[in-house]
C-alpha cells in the first residue's frame, strides 16, 4: 500500500514540477480557471455556499464575502459537497484516530488545535491528500532534496505527535523504508528529546522554530550530536537570531516552510533565500487589512484570505487566516514565477492593543518585539500581555544578563510606537510554556473575551 501511495505523491509531484516553470501570466490563467471550477462545483453541492453567494455567484472573487473558522464550523454539515459527512460523526473518528484511518473510508481528516478559539476541522479525499502531500515534498525539493523511490531519508519530527494535527497526518501516511520517521512531541522534557535524536540520526530535521533554536544550542553546547542535511522549520515565527543559531549548529541547511492545516503546503523556501514563495497554482492568497482591503507589496497586512484550488470535499473561498505577512516587491532570482512572502511576524492574536499617549489604542505589532528579544542571550522567550502589565519570560539565559536592562530596552520600543508604557517585568523560568500542540508563541496578547465571529449574512 506504502508504495501506491509514493506513486501517487510523486505523480501530483511532477505535475507541480511543471508549474515550477509558468509564467505569471500561466499561473493567473490556471488561477481563474481552477477557481471558476471550484466555484461551480461548491454551487452544486454545497447548500452553504448556495446560501453565502447568494446574488453574487457571477462576481470576481474580492466581491464574495469572508469565511472566518467560526462560520464554517456553525454550517459545517451544509458546506461539505458530501451529505454523508456530518460534524459529530467526525469528532468520533477523530477521537478514536490512531494512526492513518479514514473518515468514511475515503477522507482523511486534520484538525487545528484551537489555540485561537475554536478548532477547525478539515476533509480530504484520496486525489486531494495526495496534492497535500505533493505540497510538502515541492517544499523539499526547492530545499535540494530529489523526491523518489531510489532515495531513502531517515527523518525526525519535533512539534506536535497529536493524531489529528497535520504533521503527524502526513507522517502516518508517508512513513516507509523510503522515509521512515521518529515523531517527537515538542512538549517533551528537551533531554529526552536530545537522547532520542542521537539515537536516531536524522538526516532530516523538522521542528517549531522555537524547537529548532532550543536544539540548536543543545548541539553547540556538545548535548546533541546529530548532522542533518536539512532542517525545516514551520508553524511559528523564525526569527533572524534562530536562522543564525541553526546555521551556526548545522550550516546553511535550514529552510523555513508556511502550512496550515486548512490546506497543508502554502509556502516555502528556495535555494536562494530570498523569502517563501507562495504556492499559487494550489491557492490564490489576498493580503489584506482588517477591512479586507488589499495591502499593497512591502506592507504588513492584518490577515491572509485564501482560497484552496485543489479541494472540493471541503470548499474554502476566501477563508481567513489569522497571520501577519507582508508581499516581497520583487519575484526571486531562482527563476520561479511565485510571489514571495519576505516576512511572517506572527498572527492577529498576537497584536497587543495598548492606550495610546495621545488618545485611542495603538496596535502593536509582534516584529517591535523580535527586533529587542532577538539580541538576548537566551535559548527562549516569550512575550505575555497581562490585564495591567507586560510579562517577559526567559530560558537557558546566559550568566551575566541583566533583566532590568531588557525591560529598559522594551519600555524604550514600545514610547517609539506610542504607547502608554505598561510595567514591564522580567522573569526567568526553567522552559517556556508551551501550548497542547507544543508551540511556543512568542507574543500572547492579553484577551479578556473570546472574539465574536458573524454568521451567514442576510440578504
Amino acid at each position: 500500500m506504502k508504495i501506491q501511495t509514493i506513486l501517487k505523491v510523486n505523480s501530483a509531484l511532477k505535475q507541480l514540477r511543471q508549474r515550477d516553470h509558468w509564467t505569471p501570466q500561466q499561473i493567473e490563467a490556471h488561477q481563474e480557471r481552477s477557481l471558476r471550477l471550484l466555484r461551480e462545483h461548491a454551487y452544486a453541492h454545497s447548500p452553504f455556499y448556495q446560501k453565502f453567494h447568494r446574488g453574487l455567484t457571477d462576481r470576481p472573487l474580492h466581491e464574495l464575502p469572508v469565511l472566518t473558522k467560526a462560520t464554517m464550523m456553525e454550517h459545517f454539515d451544509e458546506l461539505v459537497t458530501d451529505r454523508a459527512i456530518r460534524l459529530e460523526a467526525v469528532e468520533a473518528h477523530l477521537a478514536n484516530l490512531r494512526g492513518d484511518e479514514r473518515f468514511l473510508d475515503r477522507y482523511r481528516v486534520c484538525a487545528t488545535s484551537g489555540s485561537t478559539g475554536r478548532r477547525g476541522l478539515f476533509l480530504f479525499d484520496d486525489k486531494e491528500w495526495m496534492t497535500l502531500l505533493a505540497s510538502f515534498a515541492r517544499a523539499h525539493e526547492w530545499a535540494g532534496l530529489k523526491v523518489s523511490l531510489t532515495h531513502r531519508m531517515k527523518m525526525a519530527s519535533v512539534a506536535s505527535t497529536s493524531p489529528w494535527h497535520t504533521s503527524a497526518r502526513v507522517g502516518a501516511t508517508l512513513n516507509s523504508w523510503w522515509m521512515p520517521a521518529l515523531r517527537l512531541a515538542a512538549s517533551e522534557p528537551v533531554d529526552a528529546i536530545v537522547h532520542r535524536l542521537n539515537a536516531w540520526q536524522p538526516e532530516m530535521l523538522v521542528s517549531y522554530a522555537s524547537m529548532a533554536r532550543i536544539l540548536a544550542d543543545e548541539q553547540l553546547a556538545g548535548r546533541l550530536h546529530i548532522a542533518p542535511h536539512l532542517v525545516f522549520t514551520s508553524s511559528e515565527v523564525l526569527t533572524n537570531e534562530t536562522r543564525q543559531r541553526v546555521e551556526k549548529a548545522w550550516g546553511h541547511r535550514l529552510f523555513n516552510q508556511y502550512a496550515a492545516a486548512e490546506s497543508g503546503g502554502l509556502a516555502a523556501e528556495c535555494t536562494a533565500h530570498r523569502g517563501l514563495h507562495l504556492f499559487e497554482d494550489l491557492v490564490i492568497f489576498e493580503v489584506v487589512d482588517q477591512n479586507n482591503r488589499p495591502v499593497p507589496p512591502a506592507v504588513y497586512g492584518d490577515k491572509l484570505l485564501i482560497t484552496v484550488l485543489f479541494n472540493r470535499t471541503q470548499p474554502l473561498i476566501r477563508y481567513e487566516l489569522s497571520d501577519s505577512v507582508r508581499l516581497a516587491p520583487e519575484l526571486c532570482s531562482c527563476g520561479r514565477a511565485y510571489i514571495l512572502i519576505d516576512s511572517i511576524q506572527g498572527r492577529m492574536e498576537e497584536v497587543l492593543h495598548l492606550p495610546a499617549a495621545a488618545g485611542g489604542m495603538v496596535a502593536v505589532h509582534p516584529i517591535v518585539f523580535h527586533q529587542v528579544m532577538d539580541t538576548v542571550p537566551a535559548s527562549g522567550w516569550q512575550v505575555v500581555q497581562e490585564s495591567d502589565e507586560i510579562k517577559v519570560l526567559l530560558s537557558g539565559v546566559r550568566e551575566g544578563f541583566e533583566d532590568g536592562k531588557l525591560a529598559d530596552a522594551l519600555r524604550q520600543a514600545l514610547a517609539v510606537q506610542g504607547v502608554i508604557v505598561p510595567p514591564v517585568k522580567v522573569q526567568q523560568v526553567s522552559a517556556i510554556p508551551r501550548t497542547a500542540a507544543g508551540k511556543a508563541p512568542l507574543v500572547k496578547a492579553y484577551m479578556p473575551c473570546p472574539a465574536t465571529q458573524p454568521g451567514i449574512p442576510k440578504r
